[in-house]
């Protein structure tokens, strides 16, 4: 599970979580001019309120964590585990509501009676929490600014080119390569008696004979194809990423937060690869934040 693909709606869903079981141990009721003996029930007292909105919230705040965090989405009865977590807690939210508008759960229409306990701290708590727990996890696809990344992407240091010499050494492009037969101090000059590049038997060439020739630098045996570079990006938002044979299912999905590598561009396209090894085509580069 990848945490650093966690929005900040999940971030609001999972406060909304924590406020609702904090709630859960508070009052149910509230009774005026009661004595300090009585002792009232916290939410845990109630099973319709228990499961209908304390576990109803709790349950749907972690399948929208876990199916965020996963690397690929999971399916049951043909939903995604996030989608049924926003239905879980759009449940608890009318659960909490009703439990709300009646606490007393229809015990004051016994024997005419219209009195009854008062709302407690604790439904209180637990409505707010549910009713913001419910907003988040259905506006974090729609809202921008809750689809941004939870935690911030840490930027990677660049990567050593494979095969890189070391500055001053042998290839580097700031180095002066002596040509072949050449003398240390004296690039393109003849050798010397008694040195490397000297001619056959150690004479000088005289005039009328034919003046050798210095030998060409071996050509690269292999140029690089375009002017690509691989490099580190990261996505604002989660994109797919799909097979690169062009078929439409998505083979993962790319969370903000975490860095990929793009090995290669097909036109407006980049073929990125994933921390587990996986090569796949990203359609939409808007926004993509390069390291």
């Amino acid at each position: 599970m990848n945490i650093r693909s966690l929005t900040r709606g999940d971030g609001v869903v999972i406060g909304a979580a924590v406020l609702l079981f904090i709630a859960s141990f508070l009052g149910l009721y509230s009774v005026e001019d009661a004595p300090d003996e009585l002792e009232l029930p916290s939410l845990w007292g109630s099973g319709p309120v228990v499961f209908g909105v304390v576990l109803a919230g709790i349950i749907g705040a972690a399948l929208i964590v876990v199916a965020r965090g996963l690397p690929q989405p999971k399916k049951v009865a043909g939903l995604d585990l996030g989608q049924f977590g926003i239905a879980f807690t759009v449940f608890a939210a009318w659960s909490a509501l009703g439990n709300v508008l009646d606490p007393a759960s229809g015990v004051d229409n016994v024997g005419g009676s219209s009195d009854g306990p008062d709302l407690g701290i604790g439904l209180i708590l637990a409505l707010v929490a549910t009713l913001v727990m419910a907003a988040a996890a259905v506006a974090t696809p729609l809202v921008p600014a809750l689809k941004g990344s939870l935690i911030p992407a840490a930027r990677p240091a660049a990567p050593q080119p494979y095969g890189g010499q070391p500055q001053g050494g042998y290839g580097y492009p700031g180095a002066q390569q002596q040509p072949y037969g050449g003398q240390p101090g004296q690039p393109g000059q003849p050798g010397q008696p008694g040195h490397p590049g000297q001619s056959f038997g150690g004479g000088q060439p005289q005039p009328g004979q034919p003046q050798p020739q210095a030998p060409q630098p071996q050509q690269a045996q292999a140029q690089p194809a375009g002017d690509f570079s691989p490099f580190w990006f990261a996505v604002p938002v989660p994109r797919p990423l799909f097979a690169e044979d062009g078929s439409p299912t998505p083979i993962a999905e790319l969370a903000p937060g975490t860095w990929y590598l793009a090995v290669e561009q097909r036109g407006a396209n980049l073929v990125a690869q994933t921390q587990d090894g996986r090569r796949g085509v990203l359609q939409d580069t808007s926004g993509i934040q390069r390291g």
